[in-house]
């Protein structure tokens, strides 16, 4: 899934973020995170969760089915 690697680089780049910060607040080793982020594996839906919770994003903005990242947009319009 090409989309969530792209969008997880994105956004930590735009926050200044390190990869070993966000690996470790999410409890994951530093090589797992960086696998998300280069699309060798994918996360199982509770990190994802953690994910989605971390940057404030929908899972549906990281997984491409969207392209509105802000999650108080995507309520004002429901």
């Amino acid at each position: 899934m090409q989309t969530l690697a792209k969008r997880l680089k994105e956004l930590r780049e735009n926050r200044r973020v390190y990869q070993r910060e966000i690996a470790d607040h999410l409890g994951l080793s530093f090589r797992g995170y960086q696998n998300y982020e280069t699309g060798q594996s994918e996360p199982k839906i509770a990190t994802l969760i953690a994910i989605a919770d971390y940057y404030q994003v929908s899972i549906d903005y990281l997984v491409g089915r969207t392209d509105v990242p802000d999650l108080n947009t995507i309520r004002a319009e429901e």
